[in-house]
């Protein structure tokens, strides 16, 4: 057994794994497939992990036959205790070197520890989306995280679905757009090489790529900061969704946590979250109008995907590792009630 922890952070696009010794530093990080198993199944979501779990052996001169102490899996798709302690019990029948323990959790779970080893608030904004509050004596709050058909609002599949479907009810006459849709249209048919409304049938009911489609959001940004008024309405629509899902949570927030200086402290996650600038009207304004809450701290998390993961690995095996949150993240930004200004790291 080797004195090496391992973390995997897994989304339904990509999955990251960081290694660390028990000093805390940083032994290598890799990356890899999406390990939800919703998605690929669940034999093939262990093969997934075993592979990477290999793959970074082989960086840090571990042998294959050599365990982990721990690894830790925070991955997407990972909500049910059931279906978590099958795929745990099924990675050390098949894999019985992969690591001596394991933990495993939601993909909320890693950015939470990240961040903290007294709780707090993930929101989630990636190619799907999700927001936990995980309280200090550990219960937990969670709303969305259900995935593209009953969920991932905010998220770049909902972004990038909504402009698709802002057009077509615009071209069908079934509902006005608020704004001209001329320029996301051709964006749509350009980024997905089709010329009229048919051509996408094949995209979103044959062989289905969500990654595909959520990347359509990247497209949609660039219009935004070019001034787009439709591309910044959708954007704007994605911050007050993202901004719903965390009040709703708010509420089961402990006093510890919504007490503090800077209010409750919400870890932001995924690549939506670096157009906050495009997101903060929507976000703010839904605040403001909706609830009381008088003050929130954003943080982006910038530790490399997967420590949080080893993190909670250690948390739950209770692995005594130094850690130093202070620089895992970065403040994105501070909101305060009836303040006449925001303060944000970025615009």
């Amino acid at each position: 057994m080797s004195n090496i922890i391992g973390g995997i952070e897994g989304g339904a696009t990509h999955s990251t794994l960081t290694l660390l010794d028990t000093s805390g530093n940083v032994v290598t990080t890799v990356k890899s497939q999406g390990t939800n198993h919703h998605l690929i199944g669940m034999e093939e979501c262990r093969k997934r992990i075993a592979n990477l779990v290999n793959m970074a052996k082989k960086e840090a001169g571990i042998s294959l036959d050599t365990p982990l102490l721990a690894l830790g899996l925070s991955l997407s798709g990972c909500e049910l205790e059931e279906s978590n302690n099958q795929l745990v019990e099924g990675l050390k029948k098949s894999y019985p070197n992969l690591s001596q323990y394991i933990a495993i959790g939601s993909d909320t779970d890693g950015s939470v520890a990240a961040t903290s080893n007294n709780g707090g608030l993930v929101s989630i904004a990636g190619t799907g989306s999700n927001t936990l509050l995980i309280n200090p004596d550990g219960t937990r709050t969670q709303c969305g995280g259900w995935g593209y058909l009953l969920g991932d609002e905010g998220s770049a599949w909902d972004i990038a679905h909504r402009s698709i479907k802002t057009c077509f009810d615009a071209i069908d006459k079934l509902e006005k757009p608020p704004h001209p849709i001329d320029t996301l249209w051709k964006r749509i048919q350009k980024y997905f090489e089709i010329t009229n409304q048919p051509d996408l049938l094949d995209i979103f009911y044959g062989p289905f790529c969500k990654a595909k489609i959520a990347g359509f959001c990247k497209e949609v940004a660039e219009l935004a900061n070019s001034g787009d008024p439709l591309a910044l309405h959708i954007f704007s629509e994605a911050g007050r969704y993202i901004a719903k899902s965390i009040t709703a949570v708010y509420p089961k927030a402990s006093p510890k946590l919504t007490d503090m200086p800077d209010g409750l402290q919400v870890a932001c996650v995924g690549s939506v979250w670096l157009s906050w600038s495009l997101l903060k009207e929507g976000f703010v304004r839904h605040i403001e109008d909706n609830t009381d809450i008088q003050k929130l701290m954003l943080i982006r998390v910038i530790c490399p995907s997967g420590l949080g993961a080893a993190y909670m690995a250690c948390d739950k095996l209770g692995l005594d590792v130094p850690r130093s949150y202070n620089k895992n993240y970065e403040i994105l930004f501070r909101y305060k009630r009836n303040s006449s200004s925001y303060v944000c790291s970025s615009s």
